[in-house]
This record gives C-alpha cells, sequence and structure tokens, in this order.
C-alpha cells in the first residue's frame, strides 16, 4: 500500500494529537504511532520515485503486446500450404548474405508457425556493445524480412528495451539505477506499514459506504491498498534481486550457501574449459554445423522455443539452450561437440538449486513472461492501483492540512514510548536489513538523524514542536 497519509486525525479513532503517547504502553499501542509515522514521512518523501517506477512499470508491462504491433513484418510470415521449413544453416546464410557484418552470436530458430528465425549478429557497426542485431528471416524461403537491435535474453526489441531502460534507469545509465533501488528498497516497507495500520483500525472506520471528505479518500485507499500489498510487496522484493547493490547482496548470498545458477562448461571435449562467451569466434558453420547441433538437441528433449550459440574457440562446443519463460518454462540446455555432433554435457532445469528456480521464476513473473498476457494484465492493474494509491495518498494530505503543512502531525518521540524488549530486536533488525539494503537503511537513518536534531533544537528552544 503506497499509503503516502493514512496519518488518522482524531475522528479516525487515533490518539488526540498535540501530546506524546502516554508512557508505560506496550506492545502494538506502543508501536503504532512509530509504524504511522514512518508511513506517512515514507510515503511522502518515496512517493514521487514510486510513481515514476509504477508509470514505467505499467508501460513495461504493455510493451509486449504493442511489440508484436509494430514489428509484426519482422516477427510474422505468412505460411501457405507449404509448411516445410529450410535447414537451419539456409536460413542462416541468406541472413550474412544480406548482413555480412560482425559474426553470429545466436541463432532463435522459428518456435512457431509463422514466426521467423533470428539470427543474432554481434559486433555489427552502430550497435550497442550489449546489444546484438537481430536479422529476421523468413524460415520458409530465407527471405530477410529486415533487421533490428536486440537486448537481453528476452530478446526485446527497440521499443521494449527503450521502456526497459526508462523504467531501470530512466536512460541515465548506472546513476540512473539508484531511483529504482530506492523505490524498491522502500516499497514494501510502505506496503506493509499501511496493510497494519489497515487492519488494526476498527471495522466500522474501513467502511467506504457513507464515508464523505478524507474518511472516504482514506478508505479508498486503504482498501485498494489491502487488495494491492501482496502484489507491491512481491514486486519490491523481485526488483531488488536484480538491483546494483541490494541485488549484490542477494547474489554473494546465494553464492555463500550454494544457490547460485549452474552452467554448461561447454567445452568440446567435456573438460574444464571457462572461456566460452557466445561470441561465435568460430561462426556458425564450425565441424558438423548447426542443423546436426540443433537435431542432438532435439534428441536430448530440447523443444521450442531455442536458442544456438556457436562455439567461442576452438575448445568450446555449441550450446543449445531453451529459451521459453512462460510456464512452465523450459530452461534446459546441451552442449555439443562441433567436431562430433554429440551431446558433451546436458543440464536441466529440473536440476536447479531451489533459490536459483525462484530467482528465475520471480524475474520472470516481475518482467510479465511467467504466466504471458495474464501476467502483464496483473502487473498493468498493479501499477494503476499504485498510482491510484498515491494519488489518493497526497489528496489525504491536501484535506488534512489544505497543503499548507504536513497537517496534525503526531509528536516526535515515539520510539521512546516502545518496550526495550521490543525496540531492542527491533532496532538490530532494521540494522540488519540496511546494511544488506543500503537503500533503505541510508535514507531511514538519514531521516532519524534529521528528527532527532530537529527536535533536539526545539527543545533547547524551549518549546514542544511537531514536524
Amino acid at each position: 500500500m503506497s499509503a503516502e497519509s493514512t496519518l488518522l486525525a482524531p475522528d479516525d479513532g487515533q490518539e488526540t494529537q498535540g501530546a506524546p503517547p502516554s508512557a508505560g504502553r506496550s506492545g502494538w499501542a506502543s508501536l503504532r504511532p512509530l509504524v504511522l509515522r514512518l508511513h506517512f514521512y515514507a510515503g511522502v518523501l518515496i512517493a514521487p520515485f514510486l510513481l515514476v517506477a509504477a508509470t514505467t512499470g505499467l508501460l513495461y508491462a504493455c510493451s509486449y503486446q504493442a511489440e508484436k504491433i509494430v514489428y509484426s513484418h519482422e516477427l510474422r510470415v505468412p505460411v501457405g500450404e507449404n509448411k516445410t521449413e529450410l535447414p537451419i544453416s539456409q536460413q542462416v546464410a541468406a541472413a550474412r548474405k544480406a548482413h555480412p557484418e560482425g559474426t553470429v552470436s545466436a541463432v532463435r530458430p522459428s518456435p512457431e508457425e509463422g514466426a521467423t528465425t533470428r539470427v543474432l549478429l554481434a559486433g555489427t557497426p552502430g550497435v550497442d556493445a550489449d546489444h546484438t542485431l537481430a536479422v529476421f528471416v523468413n524460415p520458409y524461403n530465407g527471405e530477410v524480412r529486415g533487421a533490428l537491435e536486440q537486448y537481453g535474453s528476452t530478446g526485446a526489441l527497440p521499443l521494449r528495451t527503450w521502456i526497459d531502460e526508462l523504467h531501470r534507469d530512466l536512460h541515465l545509465g548506472e546513476t540512473g539505477r539508484l531511483y529504482s533501488e530506492l523505490a524498491a528498497s522502500w516499497l514494501w516497507v510502505i506496503a506493509g506499514g499501511g496493510l497494519v495500520l489497515w487492519f488494526a483500525r476498527r471495522r466500522s472506520q474501513r467502511k467506504l459506504r457513507g464515508a464523505t471528505g478524507r474518511r472516504r479518500t482514506l478508505s479508498l485507499h486503504g482498501s485498494v491498498g489491502v487488495w494491492a500489498a501482496g502484489g507491491l510487496i512481491f514486486l519490491s522484493a523481485t526488483g531488488l534481486t536484480w538491483s546494483a547493490y541490494a541485488g549484490q547482496s542477494v547474489s554473494d548470498l546465494r553464492e555463500a550457501i550454494g544457490q547460485t545458477t549452474p552452467a554448461l562448461t561447454a567445452t568440446a571435449g567435456g573438460g574444464e574449459h571457462a572461456g566460452h562467451g557466445g561470441s561465435g569466434a568460430g561462426g556458425a558453420a564450425d565441424g558438423v554445423g548447426l542443423d546436426a547441433v540443433l537435431k542432438a538437441a532435439r534428441a536430448e528433449g530440447l523443444s521450442n522455443p531455442v536458442e544456438v550459440v556457436p562455439p567461442a574457440d576452438e575448445s568450446s562446443a555449441y550450446v543449445v539452450r531453451q529459451i521459453q519463460r512462460s510456464w512452465p518454462e523450459k530452461q534446459d540446455s546441451v552442449a555439443v561437440d562441433p567436431a562430433s555432433g554429440e551431446v558433451t554435457e546436458v543440464l536441466r532445469f529440473a536440476d536447479y538449486p531451489v533459490l536459483a528456480k525462484l530467482t528465475r521464476w520471480g524475474i520472470d513473473a516481475h518482467t510479465g513472461t511467467l504466466f504471458g498476457l495474464v501476467n502483464q494484465i496483473a502487473l498493468v492493474a498493479l501499477a494503476l492501483c499504485l498510482i491510484l494509491m498515491i494519488v489518493w495518498g497526497y489528496r489525504m494530505w491536501w484535506q488534512r492540512g489544505r497543503g499548507s503543512s504536513f497537517g496534525r502531525p503526531l509528536p516526535r518521540g515515539a520510539w521512546q514510548n516502545v518496550p526495550a524488549y521490543v525496540l531492542v530486536p527491533l532496532m538490530a533488525a532494521i540494522a540488519v536489513l540496511g546494511y544488506f539494503v543500503p537503500l533503505l537503511g541510508i535514507p531511514l537513518a538519514a531521516f532519524l538523524a534529521v528528527d532527532i536534531v530537529l527536535g533536539e533544537v526545539a527543545y533547547r528552544r524551549g518549546r514542544r514542536t511537531y514536524a
């Protein structure tokens, strides 16, 4: 729940404003003001970042369907009566004739009837170093339908790539990634806090029917937040797994407990070699050739869609891997000796460690591929819910204080009324969490420092003030 201002008025069932919470309270009564204060201020300060993340995320969720429309000429071809596809080697040869620049880094055979084959070229002029040039070939007659830049393992084309980068870093590079990590770091805190506050309210105060003014806005904000909270917390957690700083902490933890994603050694004899990078240094026609390699992979049960990566060097093997990210996922891969065409290594998704599987599923659900169109619709709904809650949150802030201040605030020092047996473990947990999620810990520490300093200054001036 974005909950930018679930700060409640006295008539909403809160303690009278203008006095600190009474001493000696325990349990939820002592924690509530602290949660309320954090929920409100975190919401107000983080809401702009969340709004940008929600808006760009909504665009990204829609980009899959938009991509099919915008690039329909490159992606689809008429099937006709003759459904026989050309050998994959001939399709690659047609692509290389039209685009001889660069090297073949991978080939994605047509995954279904009417879909084109993609021949991916690395090192082509005018294409970003971390992108490839995808040449689209009609699998039935070898016609080259066009060429577009492609990014990432999901095969994002220019439209989706542009929106993806906007969502991830606002096209500002590594510095821009801090915005999305900040939003992801705080989203679960705000959502979780709002959820706790909502269920702690008396049932009669949650009703929307008959409510007016700020109470109605609060009911809308809270009701939608309750339904969306689980999804928002999920997006927060999965978004952090590939963020700059928290993501590194997750990677380090997975490595420490042996839960990293396994990979093929991809050597020609099954020996130890770590130099495979799929650069296509040997070209797409090494050894037995692509058709024999693909046939060997099919014999191991690798069904469409697949990607064939040529050997990186003389001691490397072909790698054929399944690339289906929708449920059920197809992520098996094999290494094929380019000289003999024999499978030298097999890696099954079923054999992945538990956390590797969960990470894969979590990321694919976050990006809208795990359950296809249904997944994308759910992401659109979550993004719209978050946007609405942010708008309602700021509206509540305006309705409370008419926009002139933070309204009737809770007094400082709420943490002083939390029992030590609750406060000490809580602070320890926050410290550990802040270490692993720095864009949560650093802003929280800064907020507390400023709040304490302002409170001390006000105290020394001999007057009681409120934030």
